[in-house]
């Protein structure tokens, strides 16, 4: 693990106007992963020692926290994050936590994978943030309870160690542990609040039940898909294209800015695997005035395979869902949709199966990686 930038220390009280005008922030390598602790995967915080004063569920609400600076309650200051209670020592000849006191939250990941980065935000938490964080995880099969989770069989993996970390400010961590991991525990050192918690990483699936399925989309994120590269992320990530789900609004998609060349844009996805791809859909959901003109699909076996045109240039609706079947089952391990000449689509599917060689790739690599 290691610290990409480090904040510590309060920041200033809040003197009106833009609450994030003095935000602390940074550029962090790992964000262009999918986040594994996204509510729409079905992450969840399933379990806290204490949240006296702001809900454990904020950590992973999709928006930026906000502030209110007249927002109280019958306990005291609502906050748009996590926030126990102040800790205390036990007496008055000892009225300050313990070295080890700490408060715990556990994340169930919406799709299990390996970690590569995790942000801490404290947003709005100026100077009730909490001294240190650390994030330990762990990979348990099914669906464990908290007592299950916290039972003393169950081994956790430090994540990031406790580190210090700022007030109102994201803080960032890469992570190198490669393993698979399904949970993670958060602990605030002693105690404080957290605006939102964001971890970024790649989703390993489960090989057995991808086989038990048979046909599934082999580019969706929960599936362990993932986007290489787009040519443009103007209004919106390209990853929402493999989102679970119909889109609900229009920046739930990927919408280009309009160009003014002869040229078009273009999203490339690693497949989970190699697999045979049968049927395609390109949906347009909630993109009116502003969806692709066109698309076409095209896949590539291996990373020097040469890019094979399956779906032919093809007229796209605003706000409709387009399904085609393909003649011949198409191999490959990348896909890649072209759109004419800019907009956005909602949605990319392939749906398809495993070949004999990607099953058994996949299940190597969970076997690698402790699944």
């Amino acid at each position: 693990m290691t610290a990409i930038e480090s904040f510590t220390g309060d920041a200033n009280p809040y003197q009106g106007g833009d609450p994030y005008a003095d935000y602390r922030t940074a550029d962090f390598p790992f964000t262009h992963h999918a986040d594994l602790a996204d509510r729409r995967l079905g992450a969840g915080v399933i379990a806290a020692n204490d949240e006296f004063f702001a809900q454990r569920e904020n950590l992973l609400l999709p928006e930026r926290a906000e502030f209110d600076p007249e927002h109280f309650g019958h306990k005291g200051k609502i906050m748009d994050g996590w926030e126990t209670r102040r800790r205390r020592g036990v007496s008055a000849d000892h009225p300050w936590p313990a070295d080890g006191d700490h408060d715990w939250a556990l994340i169930r990941l919406g799709a299990p994978g390996i970690v590569r980065g995790i942000v801490v935000d404290t947003a709005h938490f100026r100077g009730n943030y909490p001294q240190a964080v650390s994030v330990e995880g762990t990979c348990v099969p099914g669906s464990p309870s908290p007592e299950e989770l916290l039972g003393d069989d169950v081994k956790w993996t430090t994540l990031v160690p406790r580190t210090a970390v700022g007030g109102h400010a994201a803080n960032g961590f890469a992570v190198s542990v490669e393993q698979r991991f399904t949970h993670l525990r958060l602990k605030q050192h002693p105690d404080g609040g957290i605006a939102r918690l964001r971890v970024y990483g790649e989703v390993v699936p489960d090989p057995a039940w991808l086989r038990a399925l048979g046909t599934f989309d082999v580019v969706a994120l929960e599936n362990g898909g993932q986007v290489e590269d787009a040519s443009n992320l103007f209004y919106s990530p390209a990853t929402n294209t493999i989102q679970p789900g119909r889109s609900r609004k229009m920046d739930d998609g990927w919408e280009t800015r309009r160009r003014r060349d002869r040229g078009n844009d273009w999203i490339q996805y690693r497949l989970v695997e190699q697999s045979l791809i049968r049927a395609i859909e390109i949906d347009t959901a909630y993109l009116k005035g502003n969806s692709a003109g066109w698309a076409s699909v095209s896949v590539k076996d291996g990373e020097s395979g040469d890019w094979v045109e399956i779906l032919p240039r093809t007229r796209l609706q605003p706000d409709t869902n387009h399904r085609f079947v393909l003649p011949e089952p198409a191999a490959g391990t990348h896909a890649r949709v072209d759109i004419y000449p800019d907009g956005g689509i909602s949605r990319l599917r392939l749906h398809g199966t495993l070949t004999e060689t990607g099953a058994a790739r996949l299940t190597a690599r969970h076997q690698e990686l402790g699944g």
